[in-house]
Formats: C-alpha cells, structure tokens, sequence
C-alpha cells in the first residue's frame, strides 16, 4: 500500500519522473510523430520538456493524454488517480477539491478526465468456450420524489445494461435509451462471443438472442430461484449493479444523463481490477495512468 506521502504525491520532480517512467517505460518516444530520436531540454524554463530532432516540435508526458493543458500540477494528478481507484465506491468532486486544494470545478472536470482513462479503447470479446457471461439490465436516475421533473415509472430512466464474465471478473456496463430486445442483441453480439454461455435472468430481453449463443441459460428470480437446476447464477452482474448503485447514491448523489456512461466506465474498471482478483489500490491506479494516452476531454466541445 502506498502512502499518500509518498513522493510522487507531494513532490512535482518526483512525480513527473513517476509518469514518465509510466508512459515511456522502454524509452521516451515523440507523441507527434513516433521518433525516439528525442532529447530532453535544459534550462528552468523548459524543464520537463523533450524536443524531437526529427518534426522538431516540443512536447512532455502530459503530450497526447488527458493530463494535456491542464494547469494542475502532475502530483496532484497521480494522488487524484489514486483515491479514485483505492475507492470501493469513488470518490466525489467535493472530496477531491477539499483534498487536492483545487477547486471544485477543477475537480469535477479532472475526475471526468480520469474516468476517461479508465474506458477501455479496444476490449476484447468476452467469454468464448468454457466461459459464461452474465448479462442484467437496470435503470438509473429521476429517483428523487422532489424534484421537478420527476417521473413515474422506468420510461424516464437511462437504461444499464452490464456483463460479466464470473472466471475472470471483467465487467462491462452500457448505458442506453431504452432496454429493448435491440439495443440488448447488439450490445451482447458486439462484447460476447458466441461460444460463450450466456446466463441471465426470465425477462424476455434475452430470449431470441440467446438463441445464437452455444447454450442459454436463465434463473427464474419471480420463482424465488437464484441459482438454477445447473448450478449458472446471475450473482456476479447483480453485486455490480449493488456497487454502482451505492456508489451514485452514496458518493456521488447525483450524475446528469449525458455524463452517466463515465461513471459506469469507472466502476467497471474498478469491477474488473478489484482487490478480489489480486489487484492492489497501487496497480489498478498503475493500469489507470497507462489508460491516459491518447485520449483527450475538452471542458467545452470544440466546434
């Protein structure tokens, strides 16, 4: 367990040699144009920075991640990157702004460059022969009875839709419009590959597309039934959903539609990386800075 004294927490030097060992672990690379054919700059002004003997154009570790153009010194990234993935459940802007000594804006949109990191750019399908994947849907948000719009009923709510896979622990959720028949086939044909089992619970969602699956199994949750005859349960995607869940409600108290797909994101990274598997608080924040590369999240959209 690292303290969070330790130097990369509280010393910038220390911190930038941190993530440039992270990002450039076989050697400090160009992230305009690939050549290794770099040096670093002297000088007190251009500390930090590497000047490429090939395009010529100047760049750091932040260059190309989502640490780029912030003005929030790289310490306070790292130790950011570290409570959000040390915690179960999340952390909230307000506990990051209180912590760091930034402001609340600056939290709130440094967290959501983080959850950034942490989305997966190029999963692989899920399951295959010998595995099963669990699927579940549940619906978020327009839960508080006082608010002025609320509405009655699952048709006001975003959709979830998550999978399992119970061997290896990755989760995947999705956040939708709707749960149809539709948007759930092409969820599962775009994540499961069809050698898989796949597991779910009587809901209707499930029962053609489970057809082009080598075997389909479901437990009957209205017959009070939560491991079935063959032994498959839906367990494991219901205890994600139980962590999402507390996690919105207890941490975050709120999350506006158009933000809820990063915030599920972070709770599957968190999922699929838990303590549980073997994963320490050090490595998953270790997996989330190598996430930062290449991806990048403009407080406001371009045009």
């Amino acid at each position: 367990m690292t303290a969070l004294t330790a130097p990369q927490f509280t010393n910038e030097a220390a911190a930038i040699a941190h993530l440039e060992a992270s990002r450039w672990a076989d050697g400090v690379s160009c992230p305009h144009c690939g050549s290794v054919n770099v040096h670093r700059m002297g000088g007190e002004t251009q500390k930090g920075m590497f000047l490429c003997n090939d395009c010529r154009d100047k760049f750091t570790a932040r260059t190309g991640t989502v640490m780029e153009r912030s003005h929030i010194p790289v310490h306070k990234w790292l130790l950011a990157i570290h409570l959000m993935n040390a915690s179960k459940k999340g952390m909230s802007a307000h506990q990051l702004h209180r912590m760091l000594g930034i402001t609340y804006k600056s939290a709130w949109f440094l967290a959501h460059r983080i959850r950034e990191a942490m989305r997966d750019d190029k999963p692989a399908g899920m399951g295959g022969a010998g595995h099963q994947v669990q699927a579940d849907e549940t619906y978020y948000g327009n839960t508080s009875k006082r608010a002025k719009h609320y509405r009655k009923g699952h048709s006001h709510k975003s959709g979830v839709v998550a999978l399992v896979n119970p061997a290896t622990g990755e989760a995947r959720a999705f956040q939708v419009e709707s749960a149809t028949t539709e948007t759930v086939r092409d969820i599962l044909y775009t994540n499961v590959h069809r050698a898989s089992t796949l597991v779910t619970d009587e809901s209707n969602l499930y029962k053609y597309t489970g057809k082009s699956y080598r075997q389909h199994e479901t437990v009957i949750h209205t017959g009070r039934e939560y491991v079935n005859k063959d032994g498959y349960t839906t367990n494991n995607v219901e205890n994600f959903f139980g962590i999402f869940k507390k996690g919105m409600v207890g941490v975050y108290h709120f999350c506006g539609e158009q933000h809820l797909q990063r915030y599920l994101n972070e709770f599957a990274f968190r999922y699929t990386h838990r303590s549980g598997l073997g994963v320490s608080d050090n490595e998953r924040a270790a997996l989330a800075l190598k996430g930062i590369e290449g991806k990048r999240l403009t407080y406001r959209r371009p045009n």
